[in-house]
C-alpha cells in the first residue's frame, strides 16, 4: 500500500471512531423548573 491510502486509512479509523465515541456520550441532562416572581404589569 502507498503511504497516501495508508494515511486515508488512519484518518477514516480516527473519524469513524470519534463518532462512535461522541455518539455513545451521555449528553441528556435532567430538566429544572426555575420559578420566579413576574409582576403583573408584565402580564399585560
Amino acid at each position: 500500500m502507498s503511504r497516501f491510502a495508508v494515511s486515508v486509512v488512519i484518518v477514516l479509523v480516527i473519524l469513524i471512531g470519534g463518532l462512535f465515541f461522541l455518539a455513545g456520550r451521555d449528553s441528556e441532562r435532567p430538566q429544572t423548573q426555575v420559578e420566579k416572581a413576574v409582576s403583573l404589569e408584565n402580564l399585560s
